[in-house]
């Protein structure tokens, strides 16, 4: 069983910044389960959209085109963490984020990601 905790959530002003972590715990010590980690958000009544992932061997990374330019994902193997670094934040990157993790990156599909966090708030305001 691997556990993800997310970090780093807030409010923050539009054109800022903000970097969420997320941590990967594993009580029989780590496998695969997580070569492909990353971040998913989501609004009230709306479904998951996927942020940018990251296959930590390789660091090939896929990202929303409504994020790309702007967001960027990295991982700390040693530390078993990706990192979601937000720049130029906009209003409609208000949502809820969450860390997810898993043998193979699913694309854009939330229900296959074995692991999935509790999630962090992240609010861009004006």
């Amino acid at each position: 069983q691997v556990e993800l905790v997310e970090s780093g959530g807030g409010s923050v002003q539009v054109g800022g910044s903000m970097r969420l972590s997320c941590s990967a715990s594993a009580a029989s010590g780590f496998t695969t389960s997580t070569n492909c980690m990353g971040f998913f958000r989501q609004v009230p009544e709306m479904g998951h959209e996927l942020v940018a992932t990251i296959y930590r061997s390789g660091s090939i990374t896929k990202y929303a085109d409504s994020v790309k330019g702007r967001f960027t994902i990295s991982g700390d193997n040693a530390k078993n963490t990706v990192f979601l670094q937000m720049d130029s934040l906009r209003r409609e990157d208000t949502a809820k984020y969450f860390c997810v993790a898993d043998v193979v990156c699913y694309g854009g599909s939330w229900t296959m990601f074995k692991y999935r966090g509790q999630g962090t708030q992240v609010t861009v305001s004006s």
